[in-house]
């Protein structure tokens, strides 16, 4: 249980993790702060009583240093999957941390608890996974901020872009899809653990200098991943493996299709298995739920809003 209420700043609050986050932490009482591009981006959550939203470009140090005045905690969930305009892998991910470990130097801020990815580092293949390994870089490096990093697999839950995608791409091919590197591995793991291990760390001191790999217990290929999610929606699902050279291609072609459904970078994501090697649930006492055990009671029947319908209610 957490000792006391903190003043925390969430970047990147409105997404899919952010969300389930940033409600837990007004839940325990905390007093949160989350800037967004657009305050429309956060309307879901605009019934948590202890929520600060503001409109603010968070990319801008002056900026920052207005958010993090008076925080105890900063955490930086901020991450791209692919790039658009001048959102580019090094700004979002490199960039952006830099501007943070600095502004709270300046501001004095103690505590950070920054997002990256499992496989992440400087030596690569992807962009993503690069620039995401360059900013825990950054951030271990930090004087004076007592800073803990999150690697997770892939991540499914409520508003995913992973399940929810491929039930998506189901419906409208008829169940057949053409999925390329369907023998690479995950160990997805719930959006809701993902979340107890931030919170753990608030609580946790010993958990600053250190960096926690997130699985879930099951190890499975994409193309095991994709049936499964077509299992659970009760979809037809005929797989088609793409060779690497045909996934390459499709990939070139995706680049320049608006929105990047699937990008050369992140062809070159799934060449390395996203599993872990040492359990950082574990090590927080995590016990991570099953994705088989999970999915039946999200996918197509409950939404996010009803979540928080239900927080109005108890509040």
């Amino acid at each position: 249980m957490i000792r006391k209420a903190l003043n925390i700043c969430v970047l990147g609050g409105t997404g899919f993790v952010g969300t389930e986050l940033v409600t837990r932490l007004v839940d325990e009482g905390h007093a949160v702060r989350v800037p967004t591009r657009r305050l429309a981006l956060g309307n879901h959550l605009k019934v948590l009583p202890t929520l600060e939203l503001l409109a603010r470009n968070i990319h801008e140090p002056r900026i920052l240093a207005q958010l993090f005045e008076g925080m105890d905690v900063i955490i930086n969930l901020v991450g791209i999957l692919n790039e658009s305009g001048r959102s580019t892998f090094r700004s979002v991910h490199t960039e952006l941390a830099a501007k943070v470990v600095e502004t709270m130097r300046t501001q004095r801020v103690p505590r950070l608890l920054h997002m990256s990815s499992l496989c992440a580092g400087t030596q690569a293949p992807s962009q993503y996974l690069r620039t995401k390994g360059e900013a825990e870089a950054l951030v271990r490096a930090a004087p004076a901020i007592d800073a803990t990093v999150f690697r997770p697999s892939v991540i499914f839950g409520p508003r995913d872009s992973l399940t929810n995608r491929f039930t998506r791409l189901l419906r409208m091919s008829g169940g057949f899809l053409p999925l390329a590197r369907p023998h690479a591995r995950f160990a997805p793991i719930y959006v809701y653990d993902v979340v107890e291990a931030f919170v753990r760390a608030l609580d946790e001191h010993d958990t600053a200098g250190k960096s926690y790999d997130l699985c879930g217990p099951d190890v499975m290929t994409l193309e095991e991943l994709v049936r499964l999610t077509a299992t659970t929606a009760g979809l037809r699902c005929h797989i088609l493996p793409l060779p690497d050279f045909v996934a390459r291609l499709q990939a070139f072609v995706m680049d320049f299709v608006p929105g990047k459904p699937f990008s050369t970078d992140n062809y070159r994501s799934l060449t390395v298995d996203s599993v872990c090697q040492t359990s950082g649930c574990a090590s927080l006492g995590i016990q991570p739920a099953r994705m088989e055990a999970v999915l039946p009671g999200y996918l197509g029947h409950t939404n996010l809003q009803q979540q928080l319908d239900e927080f109005r209610r108890s509040h």
